[in-house]
């Protein structure tokens, strides 16, 4: 008997059903092939939403830079015109020093400098208007603890309680920030105010924002 008689046969059927069984089992799956316009149609979506994000994010870039330029312009005189201050402060101190006989009936030379005095503070404050730098009105307003620093109490029943009655030394502003708060005095006796002082006399409840 030959070698092909030997496989032939039942066996040999069952041979070869384990064989194709073993194959299946051992196959690996075909995958599918993505359709080509879904995969264009995926990158245009990811395309799009990074583009979106890097606009918002130049947006934010563009606003940031124009705010920063736009407060070191307004702010960057800040220290300058805070010692500025300081000497108008003295010239005002000698105005007032000077006794009113003095300024009414003083010699042509005392009348002519206690005019330079008093120009020359107010071509100062003039100039420092001119780079955003205001006076803050206080006298008569309502105390006001983010523009204003109490110094002391004065018994007062003719205008209401927390009514600025007095200002030791002017406070300003500088743009939308306070470059010195006004010290003043505060009315106390009168019809209650809106809200109490804040402050005690002689502390600061105003915390300048430095440029």
């Amino acid at each position: 008997m030959t070698d092909d008689t030997k496989k032939a046969g039942p066996d040999a059927d069952v041979v070869d059903e384990a064989a194709e069984a073993e194959a299946a089992e051992n196959a690996v799956p075909e995958q599918a092939e993505p359709d080509p316009i879904d995969v264009l149609k995926a990158e245009n979506a990811d395309l799009r939403d990074k583009f979106l994000r890097l606009a918002a994010e130049m947006d934010n870039l563009r606003r940031r830079t124009e705010r920063e330029v736009k407060d070191a312009k307004a702010y960057s005189v800040a220290g300058f015109a805070r010692d500025m201050l300081a000497v108008s402060d003295n010239l005002r101190r000698a105005l007032e020093a000077i006794p009113a006989e003095l300024k009414t009936n003083s010699e042509a030379g005392i009348s002519g400098l206690i005019e330079g005095v008093d120009m020359t503070e107010r071509a100062m404050l003039s100039a420092l208007e001119r780079h955003g730098v205001r006076k803050i009105d206080a006298e008569g307003e309502k105390f006001d603890p983010n523009f204003h620093q109490a110094m002391f109490e004065i018994p007062n029943t003719a205008v209401p309680n927390n009514t600025v009655v007095q200002v030791v030394q002017a406070g300003f502003t500088i743009g939308e920030r306070v470059l010195r708060p006004a010290m003043v005095g505060v009315a106390k006796g009168g019809p209650k105010g809106d809200a109490p002082v804040s402050a005690e006399p002689g502390t600061s409840s105003v915390n300048e924002k430095d440029a």
